[in-house]
């Protein structure tokens, strides 16, 4: 095993760690905070879904010999910032996150349940995911509104590095967030005040409810399976290789459970960075590309022992800053949701009904948005399957 180590999926593997992590910690942090985390819950949050997709990352990748990356649930993190805090507070969503992963672990071990998922129709699952993301997709727009010139320069340096190099988009937008920043603080903090290395994780005694379970397990639990387990698998297939889709489920299902007492919403199979380790660039030979995914998820791992640092950074900054760097990251999400949910018409107008109450950020009797809107798309799609004629 050892002897298909290169230098090649080293640096490929530092690559997908500092994309996958620049790229939507942002996110994370905001739908942590968006459900009730004090800062240090957030962080701890962060770090123990840093340190558990690492490790799954690795687990997955040598078990397998296949380039299996694993990355948070930046869609499930979007949905808690449009959710708001539920009755019981943090300790509610830590709840909802643990029931959220016994979930994705039954849909590894239980095909019919598994199926029961994968049938949930993609418009619905895509419309669900556009109306969620869209509110902080606006996020850079009213940067710009509050703050011209530090939201235009943010979005300058997305769009101008965007055009030569996609993957390091979001990461010059972030570098440029830590330029105003550090401008506008111009020493007037104390350095004492940074906290050391180390993960900081913070035990949350978990708390169940109806409302947390309506309003973050479940729609969790589906834009983590619809949007990035399945389609995870997706990336994988095809670029050659054939892994079995339920034990990788479960496993991503065991370390979410293991990261939520600590904050830690879920972690699933990833996608983009999966392409990153799957492709030649990792390596010219197909069967050595798994080491580009493990050295990633060690990345991860130090990463995720730096959380404090970055957390620390980001409570120094203008709130502003940081959202607009998380809808820029979320852009990308919101785009390939749209065009998925609206490109058949026979289920056009149900995607419609459920991306615009997603959208809304209607809460009716305690439950969110996402919940309403699948039911009312689900609710307009059979009754256009039995009462319309019209539609081909």
């Amino acid at each position: 095993m050892f002897k298909d180590i290169s230098a090649q999926s080293f640096f490929m593997g530092i690559l997908v760690a500092f994309a996958g992590f620049a790229s939507s910690f942002a996110v994370v942090l905001q739908g942590l905070e968006g459900v009730g985390a004090t800062p240090a819950q957030a962080a701890s949050g962060l770090a123990a879904l840093s340190i558990a997709m690492g490790l799954c990352g690795i687990v997955l990748s040598l078990w397998s010999k296949m380039p299996i990356s694993v990355a948070w649930s930046t869609p499930g993190a979007a949905l808690l910032a449009g959710t708001g805090v539920v009755e019981g507070g943090f300790s509610a969503a830590v709840g909802a996150f643990l029931i959220s992963s016994a979930l994705i672990v039954a849909a590894g071990l239980f095909r019919p349940f598994g199926r029961a998922v994968a049938s949930i129709p993609p418009s619905l699952s895509n419309a669900m995911l556009a109306g969620i993301v869209l509110p902080l997709c606006l996020a850079p727009v009213t940067a710009v509104g509050i703050d011209p010139l530090g939201g235009i320069l943010i979005f300058a340096a997305w769009a101008v590095v965007g055009v030569f190099k996609r993957l390091w988009a979001l990461p010059a937008a972030l570098a440029v967030f830590v330029g105003l920043t550090a401008y506008h603080l111009n020493g007037s903090f104390d350095p004492s005040s940074m906290p050391g290395l180390g993960a900081g994780l913070v035990f949350v005694s978990p708390e169940f409810n109806l409302q947390a379970l309506i309003s973050i397990a479940l729609p969790l639990f589906i834009v983590t399976m619809a949007s990035q387990n399945i389609p995870g698998v997706a990336v994988l297939k095809v670029n050659g290789y054939e892994p079995a889709p339920g034990p990788l489920f479960a496993s991503t299902g065991v370390f979410s459970l293991l990261s939520a007492p600590f904050g830690g919403l879920a972690v699933n199979l990833a996608a983009i960075t999966a392409a990153m380790c799957a492709g030649a660039d990792a390596h010219p030979d197909t069967t050595k590309r798994y080491w580009a995914a493990a050295f990633g998820g060690l990345f991860y791992i130090l990463f995720g022992l730096a959380t404090g640092v970055i957390t620390w950074f980001v409570s120094l900054s203008d709130p502003v800053y940081i959202k607009a760097v998380a809808g820029l990251a979320l852009i990308g999400a919101l785009t390939g949701a749209a065009t998925a949910a609206f490109s058949d018409p026979r289920t056009r107008e149900a995607a419609g009904v459920t991306f615009l109450v997603t959208a809304s950020g209607l809460s009716f009797g305690g439950v969110s948005g996402a919940f309403w809107g699948l039911i009312a798309g689900g609710a307009v799609l059979a009754m256009n399957a039995v009462f319309r004629k019209d539609l081909p």
